[in-house]
């Protein structure tokens, strides 16, 4: 099959900034024409230095704005959402959102100063914005999202799927992810706000291998489907403020490996090119 005829498929590495091994390993997948986009984690204490050295990536690779509202320390005071200067876990997040009890000030704060951030150290806008752990998809925090992409035309992870293509991949926390992501894409749809037209990636992280699950994640998946993918070098850094840990650097060995790019072209699938996406 001819590079011509594959479709493609925007593979998104999480986490950029997260720490100096995780943010080198991406770079590395960039170099290499092994991602289409990351996205930032603008509150991360290593972002400043992990900006200034994508910049010889821009235009190759979308960059986006990875929302953070857990697990890590805001840029700026949130006494209701995080009173100790710690965000809370996802699970806490989500069933605040879900009971309509999220501080949407404190918020739309947050976001302005991760926003500014992105900014402030890759001189432009992000060509994306989505969420650490998904967050920007829960009701109270999704319209203040939409809301700023809207305004930037720029666009929005969606982490919707078909119903059918859901099926195929047979991923209950896939599903679940989807389910939740239903609200944010109406109201995508409904502003005109542009974003991926299928999202995979969700599978048993650190139990199985991205490679043996990419058939199974890409079942029924369309044009410019996102492929969510955690990459990295794992480093001391990254071990003090995530878990998972050891699994991203068996993820960069099998976005890196020669076999990758044959995988998805036995799926019909090539990685996009040509930042920013989806078009």
């Amino acid at each position: 099959m001819s590079d011509a005829s594959l479709r493609p498929l925007i593979v998104c590495a999480d986490d950029y900034g997260i720490s100096p091994g995780v943010s080198l390993g991406i770079r590395q997948l960039a170099e290499a024409g092994r991602l289409s986009a990351t996205g930032a984690m603008t509150s991360m204490p290593h972002w400043p230095e992990a900006a200034a050295a994508f910049k010889p990536l821009a235009g190759r690779v979308a960059i986006g704005l990875h929302f953070t509202l857990t697990m890590q320390k805001p840029l700026g005071p949130m006494p209701v959402l995080a009173p100790d200067g710690k965000l809370p876990l996802a699970g806490a997040l989500t069933r605040r959102a879900m009971l309509g009890g999220l501080p949407r000030d404190e918020i739309a704060a947050e976001l302005a100063r991760q926003l500014d951030s992105f900014e402030a150290h890759l001189d432009r806008a992000p060509d994306f914005i989505d969420g650490h752990q998904h967050v920007h998809q829960l009701p109270g925090i999704r319209d203040l999202v939409l809301e700023v992409c809207a305004r930037n035309r720029i666009w929005v992870r969606d982490c919707w799927d078909r119903p059918v293509a859901l099926a195929r991949r047979a991923s209950l926390e896939g599903a679940m992810v989807a389910t939740f992501g239903l609200g944010l894409h109406r109201r995508a749809r409904r502003l005109g706000v542009a974003g991926n037209r299928g999202f995979t990636g969700v599978y048993p992280f650190g139990n199985v291998t991205l490679a043996s699950e990419i058939p199974r994640m890409l079942a029924w998946a369309g044009d410019h489907t996102m492929l969510m993918v955690h990459p990295g070098h794992p480093d001391a850094e990254l071990a003090a403020v995530d878990p998972w840990v050891e699994p991203r650097e068996g993820e960069w060995a099998d976005l890196m490996s020669d076999a990758f790019p044959r995988t998805l072209a036995a799926q019909g699938f090539r990685v996009a090119t040509g930042a920013p996406f989806p078009g």
